[in-house]
């Protein structure tokens, strides 16, 4: 972000522990899911130490409200404008990510292959792993290729929750 960007922030309960979404004017610029606001707060001051941030639960509360319910399972795929910075092949990756049908999963080696770079599969988890924008970007819906769950930004057990919820389980 450039020096005093102006980003607005809001935060709510969810099943899942707090949710955080900050916005520039062009979008939603982070999705984060963690314990306290305090946490997420800080986490996210590190990441934009140059934002100029400021709480505003009223303007953010349609798309709070949006997310959350995604995160309950009540709504399919959400679609909020996104403010993504992302490197050329990140955005390639989540763009495949946004891709995958709600309750459903791919391997990292699936979704190398399919961006078109079957051996740039650590690429493809560092993609994942560096992504800011939780849920909407469902970075949750990819798995190693044994399907087993592997790591989460959020938490394992997050990413458990969210494709469970998915699921309909």
């Amino acid at each position: 972000m450039a020096a005093a960007e102006p980003v607005v922030y809001a935060t709510r309960a969810t099943a899942l522990g707090r949710l955080l979404i900050a916005a520039t004017p062009k979008g939603v610029c982070a999705i984060a899911l963690g314990v306290d606001d305090e946490q997420l707060l800080a986490e996210w001051r590190r990441e934009f130490p140059q934002a100029a941030i400021a709480q505003n639960n009223t303007q953010l509360r349609e798309w709070l409200n949006v997310v959350a319910r995604q995160i309950e399972g009540e709504q399919s795929d959400i679609s909020l404008p996104l403010d993504i910075r992302a490197t050329q092949f990140q955005q390639r990756v989540w763009d495949e990510l946004r891709a995958i049908p709600r309750g459903e999963t791919r391997s990292y080696t699936q979704i190398a292959k399919q961006i078109g770079r079957p051996s740039a599969v650590r690429a493809v988890a560092s993609a994942c792993a560096s992504n800011r924008i939780a849920v909407a970007i469902p970075c949750h819906r990819v798995v190693r290729g044994s399907g087993d769950l592997s790591g989460y930004r959020w938490g394992v057990e997050r990413k458990r929750a969210l494709l469970e919820r998915e699921r309909g389980a």
